[in-house]
């Protein structure tokens, strides 16, 4: 049995129903009234979509130096790490 022609197929964007339009000229959703054509865009503009087609640089991070008087006190902490163990 051939299915009947009832339209076309609207997705309601305020509460998602799925709805015929029975070829009437206004496309209104049955559960809440909402009329389709006042409907937001959801296509994206190609002003968009040629920014997201270009890639973003990203500087690579350089480690951070250590300073000299860090360098000293590393130095001085690993000497008394080694006195302690000759005392024992």
């Amino acid at each position: 049995m051939p299915a009947k022609d009832l339209g076309t197929k609207h997705l309601c964007f305020k509460c998602s129903t799925k709805f015929y339009d029975l070829k009437k000229p206004d496309p209104i959703c049955p559960k809440c009234g909402a009329d389709q054509r006042d409907a937001v865009a959801t296509r994206p503009t190609e002003r968009k979509s040629r920014l997201s087609a270009v890639p973003k640089i990203i500087a690579p991070v350089e480690p951070a130096e250590v300073s000299s008087s860090e360098e000293e006190d590393e130095d001085e902490e690993s000497e008394e790490i080694a006195g302690d163990d000759e005392d024992a």
